[in-house]
């Protein structure tokens, strides 16, 4: 491209911004409150705008083209209907995760890689607009009083925004973006994150109503991986879910969803995990599916698992199998009950008899490494067993990629007579030993 195209291209960018930035502040100026208007559907609202739109631009004296008219209604929508310049990443279904480090500076996710975007807000104000905007929905607020917030999107996706003082270099927003058609066991076994054996042993055990953990790290996928164990609860069951921020997105047709709810603005009306797990024991649940432990409210869960609502299942966060159940024991302490080390153990040995550790690799992919099985207690220690492990041994490609995959280690789990008892039958040719280093 020569110099004088890309002049010429520059000076078409430069006039197009002056052009939105002139009729964006007209139409607000005439529609006014009418953009806020909560009896407007939608679809009744955008096209008030797009109209409104095409009016102003009509108006317009210096000539644009179709295609200059039609760019212009699209920024200005996305930015008074939507998210601004977040509207492309947020349509396109590649991208997994959205990361705003400032007005100017915005990064993606494309297949577990990060990539920056170059787009950016016009200014600082927009994206206090834009997280705002989200927050609002969702009734939630971000000020100086409350500097941070999670909220969701309407599509479930999730939503975290830090502001100063807090955030030192203006606000800071991430958004963790859901599938739009939630995925289902077959797609991670295409994906590698798990195999097909591994399937149908995790779904004879959601049918047997084994008591489950997924654990892992942040970003590893623990909360696709809850949708999907979810999907094997039968039909004719009751399924209360318990979330701080809403985003199973359950199938069944007999599920309530609950959402801890945080203080207003005198710092009242709180509503914790640990007062919505209590709650939903009286609300006559078959099943409990608490969207993550991470404080005294895990108490109450192990004894809801001990106590006949079998089949719970909840993430925790954690760097191995191990680790789940030391954390788990760190946070059932924090329900300030005068428990010894070993009853607290022997409680979370009872309860838990599956523990799903998923990682993030080094080649953007997600995978389960370990499926674990508590196995009871030694002494003072919680016994577990590998039933399948991820295998690295295999190594990796020219591509960086893993060629490893989930093997069984040849390890049968004791509470398989359980299941049995259940009617539920699992095919003993699922844990034969495979060899390793060889996919």
């Amino acid at each position: 491209m020569s110099l004088a195209d890309r002049l010429a291209k520059a000076q078409q960018r430069d006039r197009i911004a002056e052009v939105r930035a002139r009729v964006q502040e007209r139409l607000v100026e005439s529609l006014g409150p009418r953009l806020y208007d909560a009896s407007l559907s939608d679809n009744e609202l955008e096209g008030l705008v797009h109209q409104r739109l095409r009016e102003l631009l009509d108006e317009e004296e210096g000539p644009l083209s179709a295609q200059e008219k039609l760019l212009i209604v699209r920024q200005i929508g996305d930015s008074v209907l939507g998210l601004g310049p977040l509207e492309p990443f947020i349509r396109d279904p590649e991208v997994t995760e959205i990361m705003v480090n400032n007005w100017d500076t915005i990064y993606v996710e494309r297949q577990g890689k990060l990539y920056w975007t170059g787009t950016k807000f016009h200014d600082e104000q927009q994206l206090r607009r834009t997280i705002d905007k989200i927050v609002g929905k969702v009734g939630r607020r971000v000020d100086e009083a409350s500097p941070y917030v999670d909220a969701r999107l309407p599509d479930g996706s999730r939503v975290n925004a830090i502001i100063p003082p807090l955030a030192i270099d203006g606000p800071c927003l991430t958004i963790r973006k859901f599938a739009a058609d939630p995925y289902q066991a077959d797609d991670l076994v295409e994906f590698g994150t798990m195999s097909s054996a591994v399937s149908k042993f995790l779904e004879a055990c959601v049918r047997g109503r084994i008591n489950i953990l997924v654990a892992g790290g942040t970003g590893a996928g623990k909360t696709t991986t809850l949708n999907v164990l979810s999907s094997f609860i039968p039909d004719d069951e009751r399924i209360i879910t318990i979330e701080d921020a809403a985003e199973l997105r359950l199938q069944q047709p007999h599920v309530v969803r609950l959402e801890a709810r945080p203080p207003n603005i005198e710092g009242k009306g709180q509503v914790t995990i640990r007062d919505l797990v209590r709650n939903a024991l009286r609300m006559r649940p078959d099943r409990i599916v608490v969207g993550e432990v991470r404080g005294a409210e895990a108490l109450d869960m192990l004894q809801a698992m001990n106590t006949g609502h079998d089949g719970s299942i909840s993430t925790i966060h954690c760097n191995s199998p191990r680790d789940a159940l030391s954390r788990l024991e760190t946070i059932t302490m924090m329900a300030g009950m005068e428990l010894s080390n070993k009853a607290i153990r022997e409680q979370i040995a009872s309860a838990i008899q599956l523990i799903v550790y998923q990682q993030r690799l080094k080649d953007g992919t997600r995978r389960f490494t370990h499926v674990t099985e508590v196995a009871g207690m030694e002494g003072d220690v919680i016994t577990l067993q590998d039933i399948f492990l991820f295998d690295f041994a295999a190594g990796i490609d020219e591509e960086g990629r893993f060629r490893g995959r989930l093997k069984s280690t040849g390890l049968r789990p004791k509470f398989l007579d359980k299941l049995q008892e259940r009617g539920v039958y699992v095919d003993p040719d699922i844990f034969a030993l495979e060899p390793k280093g060889r996919p």
